[in-house]
């Protein structure tokens, strides 16, 4: 029996199965102050993702014997909502959103100033609404922003994107047939003021060459989804100013690329 041929996903041209090249970003919109009840919140949509973030705190912790003495206890909740992928997902945490919760966690936790408040807590929640890949990356921006929105103080933003690799050719911010079928993928959230990497992972192989030139992609697709979030962010607040103050509820921000 003759197995079924696989579609190439990157062309002779570099075209990709979505139309981009292999530098290219997904389009992306950024919503920043969407939700009323939330400290702070942010919204975010790259390709067909669509992710919202939403920060409380830093407030009393509970249950007081898990509070810190000397910082803010940070907690993270990474959620996929049951309708978000093509097959309806079971609504119990998996351990994948478990792992992807600690990530986001890890990957921000580097930038917030959690010494400021010592015995509070700062609740980051991440909802996927719908999931075309790279949600992890997606979701370390979106929260980065929220993070801004509720004025908890930062040294930097985060802003997360992968590389992968694809038909044997290396390309920007994977979707999910390119996550799924590629030969290699390669997420980093970076704070570029301080120049630090805040997240590496890496799922497949990838020669000591290619690791570098997947990095370097990377690390530019997060510069660029950088800009957006200080576009954004401006737009926020010089909204703010010019209405005499916006509600958690009314939009503020909104960055777009592509």
């Amino acid at each position: 029996m003759v197995g079924k041929i696989r579609k190439k996903l990157v062309g002779k041209g570099g075209d990709r199965v979505d139309g981009r090249k292999p530098n290219d970003l997904r389009p992306i919109k950024i919503e920043i102050g969407l939700l009323q009840r939330a400290d702070g919140s942010a919204y975010i949509e790259q390709g067909k993702n669509k992710i919202l973030a939403a920060v409380y705190g830093p407030r009393e912790v509970y249950p007081r014997h898990v509070s810190l003495h000397n910082k803010a206890l940070i907690r993270c909740y990474y959620r996929m909502a049951s309708f978000s992928t093509e097959e309806r997902k079971s609504p119990a945490p998996s351990r994948r959103e478990v792992e992807i919760s600690q990530v986001i966690k890890d990957a921000l936790e580097p930038v917030i100033f959690s010494e400021f408040y010592p015995r509070s807590m700062i609740d980051i929640f991440v909802e996927v609404l719908q999931a075309d890949g790279g949600t992890r990356c997606a979701g370390i921006t979106a929260a980065s922003l929220a993070l801004a929105n509720a004025g908890v103080p930062m040294r930097d933003l985060v802003a997360s994107c992968a590389a992968g690799k694809v038909d044997g050719q290396l390309v920007l911010d994977p979707n999910d047939v390119e996550d799924k079928e590629g030969e290699a993928d390669l997420p980093v959230a970076f704070a570029p003021q301080m120049g630090v990497v805040t997240l590496l992972q890496m799922d497949g192989l990838l020669s000591k060459d290619e690791f570098d030139q997947a990095f370097k992609l990377a690390v530019d697709g997060c510069k660029q989804i950088n800009t957006l979030q200080k576009e954004a962010l401006r737009g926020r607040y010089l909204a703010v100013g010019a209405v005499g103050g916006l509600g958690q509820g009314e939009k503020g921000g909104l960055s777009r690329v592509g």
